[in-house]
């Protein structure tokens, strides 16, 4: 990771962490680059917060001034920018977003030709042109660029995806938390073309109102909506609507776990689950492993962030995969987690099964967990502590299969995890505190 560009881009409080002059750099920089032989293309979107507009303006200049033809495509989910950067052909694309943060943080993510996340020996040149270790000929006279407000982006975005998922809907009663973020661009929309009966809350953005107290971080307004509104199905998005989060008709949370148990389980059934494989994180419940074993399915564990559960699906060409929070990659149709692409392809399962989402939820039992951070000194030095690493190990013991026991480094701040999953919620607590009163009598802690 660099300087600015984290496993997510570049991300903070607007105008502080994250300034004008910094996206004017990235602008400039990438505008310059794919701009060596001919006019670059570039697409830029954004979500709904307030200082979206700034942000991509401030790129859209600083690619302009080098020469860049610039598509601005509006407010638009992440993914679509990912899709239509390798449908129509851009150089690169770049999204405006803190995904599920609060307002006043932002984001700048950038996407290579390929809509994949772009390639860290380029961020890192991006980040010495921030820091004025480089410099660059502004581009003059007729070689100026231009920016296109680009109105037909969102269409070819929403036909694709009702080219590959082309379910009917009709007869069915779905609620919609739109986490007043970029999903009010295309899901009511899309959901009732294809014949749904579909309502929304948090669908009314402001510049200040995105995942607050709503979206796929807070769904509780959805799962009294989904009670009281005798629905098939809830469906919540985070703010820049990659991910999603279902409520059953109950009004219960069903998160990126049950969709990968859905998911695996009916592609296996109709022989689309190449190498029989579903890629998770460590972070996966034990349930949904137990869940897999049942079923014959294999699983893989990666690192905790979409990022590595991508790299892996490519370099095996598996078909799904994705993270508890609903960021869920189906290799065949897209390189990033979309939200909505999700939620059709479990509405699609519905219709093609007959059975309720509660139905479909059956044969995975969730187990009990606690996650508890400390913070230390030295993450490796806690970690490696030969000590807390028997404390570990007898917790592994005393599991046997009933449960399991992680401890991992913060990729972000000074913190370890202990995490521990068993058959009571008791066990999980008293077995982390066993872990965490062994780090804190060593003197690990900071």
């Amino acid at each position: 990771m660099g300087k600015y560009f984290g496993t997510d881009g570049v991300r903070g409080r607007a105008n502080e962490g994250l300034t004008l002059d910094m996206s004017i750099r990235i602008g400039q920089y990438l505008g310059w680059y794919y701009g060596k032989t001919k006019h670059a293309k570039i697409l830029i979107g954004k979500d709904t917060r307030l200082s979206g507009d700034m942000f991509e303006l401030g790129l859209a200049a600083g690619a302009t001034s080098m020469g860049a033809q610039v598509y601005l495509l509006g407010v638009c989910p992440t993914p679509a920018v990912s899709y239509l950067v390798r449908k129509e052909r851009f150089d690169c694309g770049i999204m405006v977003s803190a995904s599920h943060n609060p307002y006043y943080d932002n984001g700048i993510k950038c996407f290579n030709h390929n809509g994949e996340k772009m390639e860290e020996e380029l961020l890192l040149e991006i980040e010495d042109y921030m820091d004025g270790k480089s410099t660059l000929d502004l581009a003059t006279g007729e070689k100026v660029g231009e920016y296109i407000p680009w109105e037909d982006g969102l269409e070819i975005y929403m036909s694709w995806l009702k080219e590959i998922v082309p379910v009917d809907l009709s007869g069915m009663k779905i609620a919609l938390d739109l986490a007043n973020g970029s999903a009010t661009s295309t899901a009511v929309e899309t959901l009732r073309s294809l014949g749904a009966r579909v309502d929304a809350i948090s669908n009314t953005p402001n510049g200040t109102n995105i995942n607050f107290k709503c979206g796929s971080t807070h769904p509780e307004g959805l799962q009294r909506m989904v009670r009281e509104g005798e629905y098939d199905i809830g469906l919540a998005f985070d703010g820049d609507a990659d991910r999603l989060i279902m409520v059953n008709d109950k009004g219960e949370l069903r998160d990126g776990d049950f969709i990968l148990y859905i998911c695996g389980r009916y592609m296996k059934s109709v022989n689309k689950l190449n190498r029989n494989m579903v890629v998770t994180t460590v972070m996966a419940n034990l349930g949904l492993y137990k869940a897999f074993d049942a079923n014959k399915i294999d699983y893989i564990q990666t690192k905790v962030g979409d990022k590595y559960v991508f790299e892996e699906m490519q370099k095996n060409d598996y078909y799904v995969g994705g993270e508890q929070s609903g960021h869920i990659i189906f290799l065949e149709n897209a390189v990033t987690g979309d939200g909505l692409l999700t939620a059709l392809k479990i509405l699609e399962i519905m219709v093609n099964t007959g059975k309720s989402l509660e139905e479909l939820c059956q044969g995975l039992k969730i187990y009990p967990q606690t996650l508890k951070n400390i913070r230390v000194k030295s993450k490796p030095e806690a970690q490696n502590d030969e000590d807390v690493q028997n404390a570990v190990k007898e917790v592994e013991q005393s599991l046997g299969n009933t449960g399991r026991i992680l401890v991992r480094e913060s990729g972000t701040e000074p913190l370890i995890r202990v995490m521990v999953e068993a058959e009571t919620q008791e066990e999980c607590d008293r077995y982390v505190d066993s872990v965490i009163d062994v780090i804190k009598a060593k003197g690990h802690e900071a």
